[in-house]
C-alpha cells in the first residue's frame, strides 16, 4: 500500500472534523440510535439502566452481565502501510476491556470479527498474535470469532470485537457517588492508543512525511512504529476497585477528556496533569492544532482516570504508576489554563 504523502510543511489549524470525524455530529447520531432502539426484554436477562455508558448491563440476579464492543479504527491503515499487524490485536482487546474496567467489571471472554478485502495469511497470523497477547494481558479467553472476505465492501481490513464481563450488581461503578473535592488519579497512556487516527494521518499526509521516516523525538523508531504502539490494557485497576472505594473511572478515548461527561455532571480541575508525550507534541506542531482541539481529541498522555476520596488516593498511587492529577469541582473542565467546557 502506498504511504500518505503531500506537500511538505505543517497545515495550520487542523481539526478532527476537517480530517473527516465530527465528534459533535457523531454524538448526535449515537443519541438517535439509542432513542430508536426501544424494545427491551422483560424478566430474567432484562437490561439494567440506560444505554450510553461504557458498557451495556444485563440483569442476572445477584450479578450483572456486561457487554461492550469496539474496534481499532483507521490505525489499521497505518498497519497496512507498514505491513506490521502484530499489535493491532492488542488494541482491539484493550479498547473493549478498558471500557469494562471503568464500571468496576472484570472481563471474562471475547469474540473477534475480522473482515478483509482478500485473503492474507501473514496479516491474519500477526493479528492473531496480537489478540492472543491482549488476551494474556487482560486475563480473558477468546471463545470465538468470525473472519469474512468482503472484496466488494472492504478496502484493506477491519478488526473489531465484543467482550463480556461480570460484576455483582451492588459493586457496579457508575460515577453517581462522585462529589466535589474528590481526587482524580491519572494513569499514563502508551501514546495515541486507538483514537484520533483520521486526524493523525491527515497531519502526516499534509506535512509530506512518510511513516518510514524517523520519528523526530526518537530516531530509533520510525513515525509509523511510534504511531502503532498498542493501546495500554489497564488490567491492574481490577485489583484496585476490588480493594478500594473507587467512585468513578474513565477510559480516555475518542473525544479526549470529554469522556468524563459519561460519569458525572460535575466539573474537573486538572491542576497537575501527567506530562504530554512527545508523540502529541509532534502531532500538534506538524498539524498546527490548537491546545483545546488536542485535549478534545487525544488522551494527551493520560489514558485512564480514576476518581476516589482524598484518603483512598494515597495508597492507590503508591501501588501503581498513577499520579494525583486533579480534583472534582462544581462545573467545567480546565487543564493547563484551557477551558474544555
Amino acid at each position: 500500500m502506498e504511504e500518505d504523502t503531500g506537500n511538505k510543511g505543517p497545515q495550520k489549524g487542523l481539526t478532527y472534523a476537517e480530517a473527516g470525524v465530527d465528534v459533535t455530529k457523531l454524538e448526535g447520531i449515537k443519541s438517535g440510535i439509542i432513542k430508536g432502539l426501544t424494545y427491551k426484554r422483560t424478566g430474567f436477562g432484562q437490561p439494567m439502566g440506560e444505554s450510553g455508558h461504557y458498557a451495556g448491563l444485563i440483569d442476572m440476579g445477584d450479578y450483572a452481565l456486561a457487554i461492550t464492543t469496539d474496534g481499532v479504527g483507521t490505525k489499521l491503515i497505518i498497519a497496512d502501510i507498514m505491513e506490521k499487524w502484530d499489535t493491532v490485536g492488542i488494541d482491539c482487546i484493550a479498547m473493549n476491556v478498558n471500557d469494562l474496567y471503568v464500571m468496576g467489571i472484570e472481563p471474562l471472554a471475547f469474540v473477534d470479527y475480522i473482515s478483509i478485502e482478500k485473503p492474507n495469511e501473514e496479516l491474519i497470523s500477526q493479528v492473531i498474535k496480537g489478540l492472543n497477547e491482549g488476551a494474556r494481558q487482560a486475563n480473558i479467553s477468546i471463545v470465538g470469532g468470525e473472519t469474512a472476505s468482503l472484496p466488494d465492501i472492504i478496502k484493506g481490513f477491519d478488526l473489531a470485537g465484543t467482550c463480556v464481563g461480570v460484576v455483582e450488581k451492588d459493586k457496579i461503578i457508575t460515577g453517581e457517588k462522585v462529589e466535589v473535592g474528590d481526587v482524580i488519579i491519572g494513569f499514563p497512556s502508551n501514546g495515541v492508543h486507538s483514537n484520533g487516527y483520521s486526524l493523525v494521518r491527515k497531519v502526516v499526509q499534509d506535512a509530506g512525511l512518510k511513516y518510514s521516516d524517523p520519528f523526530p523525538y526518537n530516531n530509533n523508531v520510525t513515525i509509523g512504529e511510534e504511531l502503532l504502539k498498542p493501546t495500554r490494557i489497564y488490567s491492574e485497576v481490577v485489583g484496585i476497585f476490588k480493594r478500594f472505594n473507587v467512585k468513578g473511572m474513565a477510559h480516555v478515548t475518542g473525544g479526549g477528556l470529554n469522556n468524563l461527561k459519561r460519569i458525572t455532571k460535575l466539573g474537573f480541575d486538572f491542576h497537575d496533569p501527567l506530562p504530554v508525550q512527545d508523540v502529541f507534541t509532534f502531532i500538534q506542531e506538524e498539524g498546527g492544532i490548537d491546545d483545546r482541539e488536542m485535549y478534545r481529541t487525544f488522551n494527551m498522555g493520560m489514558g485512564y482516570l480514576m476518581i476516589t476520596s482524598k484518603d483512598e488516593a494515597g495508597p492507590i498511587v503508591k501501588m501503581t504508576d498513577g499520579k494525583i492529577v486533579g480534583s472534582v469541582v462544581e462545573s467545567g473542565c480546565t487543564i493547563r489554563g484551557i477551558n474544555l467546557w
